[in-house]
This record gives C-alpha cells, structure tokens and sequence, in this order.
C-alpha cells in the first residue's frame, strides 16, 4: 500500500493539483493507495467518484499541519502494510514520523530559499532524510544541488499529461469567434504573476504590429498582475490586439489553444518565484502548438530547442520579439507544432508512471 500526502488536490484547480492527481491515479492502478489531502469546500462529490480513498483535513494552515501530520502517524502506527510515502512537498514530510521508504517531490520555488536560511535548513533536513528525491526538470535537480541537496538522492521525473479528448464543436465555434479576423496568433495560459512575463509578451505585440497587422495575443487567467496589464494594453493602444479571458470552461481554454498558432511564456526569475517546469508547454503542444519558454526555469525540459519551439532570454525584450518574428516567417511555427505534438506522447501519463515505478 503507498500513502499520498499533499496539500495541493482536486477539486480545487492548478498545476499542482493536477500532478498529484494524475499521480494518485495512476499510482491506484498499481496498488491500492490511501490519499491524505487538505479539505477543499466542494470535495465530497469528487472523493465520492474516485477509486481509493482519500481523506480531508480542515482547519486554519497551522492547525491543520500539525492534525494531518498525527492522522498520518496514527495511520502508520495501525497499518503495518504501508510500503511508500509519497508526497507533494517537504513540508508535507515535516513533522511525519516513520521509516518506511519516502518519495518527496520538488518543483523550484518551495525550496528556492537562500542557502544557510532557516527555510533552506529545514527543507535540507527534510529532503536529506527521505529515500527519493523527485525532481520536475534538470533545472530544478540543480537548483536543489546548489542549495545543498544530495545529489545521489534525486531523480528528475517530468510531470505527467493525460491524453487529449475531443473538444465539443460549441467551444471550437466560440473559440473561432472570439479570433475571428485575426491572424499570427499568440496564447498565455497562465495566472498573472510577475515570473510569467506577460508584459514583455505585450510589449513585444506593439513591436510586432508593425509586421503582423492582425496579430492578437490572447490571456487566460488572473493574478496579482491582471489591472497593471490592462493598463499597459490601454497605453500601447494594443486593445484590438490583446484580448483577456477569465473563469472560462476547459473546453473553451483548449479550444482558444487549439486555434492559436504559438504559446509563448517566456517566464523570469522574479524574487524567489521560477518555472521549475512549464506543464503548459506541454498541454500547448498535444493541439500542435509550439512554445517560447524563458532560458531561466526549467522550460528547457518541456520545449526542445529549435524544434518543438524556442527557449529565449525572458528578461532581453528584443529576444522575445525575435523569437515570435522567428517562428511566424515563413510559417515556421506549422512544422515546429508537428514536433511538438509527437514529442508530447513522452509525457503522457502511462509513460511517466514507469519512471516513478523504478525507484518505488
């Protein structure tokens, strides 16, 4: 039997919370798996349509650490049949008490903290003591080796993808609508965060406009940086060219992906926060379409240079510009979407699994 711990689960929506779900799942197919979770408001219909059993903690943050970490104890203490823990993060691990075989996932920011800092200390403390350390991408295993992880501990397993469904013609129409009329065609999937750089990506547009007439860069999500965008879009006069959507369906979100021509997220290193991976990248590319990713995360593992797309200097506006330029000339970006949908079959789920089975 192997226990899940994360704090990151559907039915709440994200990145993480998709990774530990496909993981949990495809773990289930493997041998029967216990779930530890943090509460979310509208789960008892989700639990009640899963295969394994998964159990909800609830209170405030620090309450609910030290209630999940004893459920989780008094759970080994009583089931002598656990052979694996594996968990989302290290603090998932923090106050767990027990020697059965550990797997802990890292993706870049929880452990990006300065090397001889309290966090830095007791992440350290953590990481070093579990069997496995499970790294997102190549940037992330050598982040964590430069904060002081041990090196022998850590295996780089990308994240896992599942097959794509057809999207209902419905939202291809309205994604057809909303595009209508517009050529050269960008898409940001993304929240709002300083790190994604969208306001290079649009700063870039008022450049290209000049070339591509109708050029339309479109944003799906929301943040912190939403407002200070928008403004930025009113002051370049970029309104007929920048379109942002939000709280829309995944089929629609698709569906706009799947009608663009590049997914460009050129992201940064910005204080602490990095793209230990780009799952979007990934999901861009099962439509067959091609990604910009920034040199500095881990964008290098899900975008092969120069063939399913480019990797450029985020922080270099110029670079950005180019990299579009380079992918629209000629229709360059038609024959690196073909790459990048045959390169996204490596990351589809049932492949992934096999890499997690060799180390548990």
């Amino acid at each position: 039997m192997y226990l899940v711990i994360t704090r990151s689960f559907p039915p709440e929506l994200g990145g993480m919370q998709n990774l530990m779900w496909g993981l949990a799942r495809s773990l289930s197919k493997l041998k029967l798996i216990k779930v530890f979770a943090d509460y979310h408001e509208n789960h008892e219909e989700f639990d009640k349509s899963v295969s394994f059993s998964i159990e909800r903690v609830s209170g405030m943050k620090l309450i609910r650490k030290y209630r999940k970490s004893y459920l989780i104890n008094d759970y080994l203490a009583n089931n002598k049949n656990i052979e694996c823990l594996i968990a989302d993060h290290w603090k998932s691990l923090e106050l767990v008490k027990t020697n059965k075989k550990k797997i802990c996932l890292i993706h870049s920011k929880e452990i990006n903290h300065p090397k001889g800092s309290g966090l830095n200390k007791k992440a350290l403390s953590v990481l070093n003591n579990v069997d496995y350390v499970v790294a997102n991408s190549n940037y992330t295993k050598n982040l964590a080796i430069d904060l002081g992880l041990e090196e022998k501990k850590i295996v780089v397993i990308n994240p896992g993808i599942d097959p794509v469904v057809e999207i209902p013609k419905k939202y291809l129409d309205e994604a057809e609508e909303i595009l209508k009329g517009k050529k050269n065609k960008l898409i940001t999937v993304s929240r709002f965060d300083k790190r994604k750089n969208h306001e290079k990506v649009i700063m870039a547009v008022r450049n290209l406009k000049e070339i591509y007439p109708n050029i339309n860069y479109t944003c799906v999500g929301y943040g912190d940086e939403e407002e200070k965008l928008k403004k930025l879009v009113v002051e370049l006069k970029l309104e007929d060219q920048v379109t942002f959507l939000k709280d829309i369906p995944v089929d629609l979100k698709n569906a706009l992906i799947a009608k663009s021509d590049i997914f460009v997220m050129p992201s940064i290193i910005h204080k602490k926060s990095v793209e230990g991976f780009g799952i979007a990248y990934i999901e861009a590319a099962q439509y067959g379409i091609p990604s910009i990713g920034g040199k500095d995360g881990g964008a290098s593992d899900a975008i092969i240079h120069e063939k399913t797309g480019l990797i450029c200097d985020g922080n270099q506006l110029d670079d950005i510009y180019s990299s579009i330029d380079n992918l629209f000339k000629e229709n360059k970006y038609l024959e690196y979407g073909k790459e990048a949908k045959n390169n996204s079959v490596n990351f589809l789920w049932d492949k992934v699994i096999e890499k997690y089975k060799k180390i548990l």
